[in-house]
């Protein structure tokens, strides 16, 4: 990219900036919000590149002196960074929280993450002197509740192996003639996990992002009415099965404890995707929770599946391993409805 080139990141994908690019201008600070479209270029640093989310997708390399569209919002990540937009001072300064472009300042940072891209604030996206919000770009649709059958992707933690769970099973049932669709309803603004689904065969994704969230670090009842409009909307598109991951764990700021309250009477199947055994036992007594099954990388020997059964007694699949498929297809044709 050249200097001055505008990238989009992936959580503008619900906009029509790439064929209708919004004008830019600063605001005051006392008038920014949480799901602010904003315009920040990237200053000189530590690093020479930078790979952003596209609104795609795909990776784009930014470098000093690009400019990227994101939106102000807040992450609370265990194993990778902590802040949010409340953090940015006089001076303008921000960071990249995620890839996929939510924007703000880190708090805390794990020494395995990634180097954050420095940025500074430009302005705001604006049409007839108004800001641009996430909320301006969800389309409504009529209330309509879950009537398919969902499986659950719950996780002791990010990184724990959901989404290779979930392609897993998307793959095995749409082998199987189901129509399927796969949601992220928790974490953070982040579009790899989803387009993972859809290349695995799901007929229509969805995530936090198409009803205006930069992450579900928001008050729970906030929540409630969000989650409310994506299960309305993941409903229009009649699936036979809905596969759902929740980002992070329940036991994280992200409300998966609202989301799992929630989708309680729609679910099917509960699926625990651990990173070692000992953490399946942690939240299955923190949640009072018996899942159907256990996946993730504590299922990846023969000793880590005998641990968890030694200890819980719940069945564990291998779903990183192609050659559990079979295995993987009697399970879930055992476990839901014809």
């Amino acid at each position: 990219m050249s200097p001055q080139t505008i990238a989009l990141s992936s959580v503008t994908r619900i906009t029509d900036f790439a064929e209708n690019p919004p004008d830019f201008a600063p605001q005051p600070r006392d008038t920014w919000a949480r799901g602010d479209y904003v315009l920040a270029e990237m200053l000189p640093g530590q690093i020479e590149t930078y790979p952003v989310e596209g609104a795609a997708g795909r990776a784009i390399d930014i470098r000093p002196g690009d400019r990227l569209v994101g939106v102000l919002g807040d992450r609370a990540a265990t194993l990778e960074v902590v802040g949010g937009w409340r953090h940015i001072g006089d001076d303008l300064r921000m960071q990249t929280l995620t890839v996929a472009g939510v924007l703000g300042v880190a708090t805390s940072a794990s020494t395995l993450s990634r180097p954050l891209a420095p940025l500074r604030y430009v302005g705001h996206a604006v049409r007839d002197g108004r800001a641009l919000t996430m909320k301006d770009f969800v389309v409504p649709v009529p209330v309509r509740s879950v009537s398919a059958p969902v499986i659950l992707i719950i996780g002791t933690s990010m990184n724990s192996g959901k989404t290779v769970s979930a392609v897993a099973m998307i793959r095995q049932l749409t082998a199987l003639s189901r129509r399927v669709v796969g949601a992220k309803v928790t974490g953070v603004g982040r579009y790899r996990e989803t387009v993972a689904m859809r290349d695995a065969g799901a007929a229509a994704i969805f995530d936090l992002v198409d009803v205006g969230l930069p992450s579900t670090l928001v008050p729970a009842q906030e929540y409630e009415r969000d989650l409310r409009l994506l299960c309305a909307r993941i409903a229009a598109a009649e699936p036979d099965v809905v596969v759902i991951e929740a980002g992070a764990s329940p036991l994280e700021p992200y409300c998966g404890d609202v989301a799992l309250r929630m989708l309680h009477p729609k679910v099917a199947l509960t699926v625990l995707s651990a990173s070692d055994p000992y953490a399946v036992w942690g939240l299955m007594h923190a949640f009072n929770l018996r899942p159907d099954v256990v996946s993730g990388p504590c299922t990846s020997t023969e000793a880590g599946i005998a641990l968890i059964d030694r200890m819980t007694g719940v069945p564990a699949i291998n779903m990183f391993d192609p050659a559990t498929g079979p295995a993987l297809s009697r399970f879930l044709q055992e476990h839901l409805p014809a």
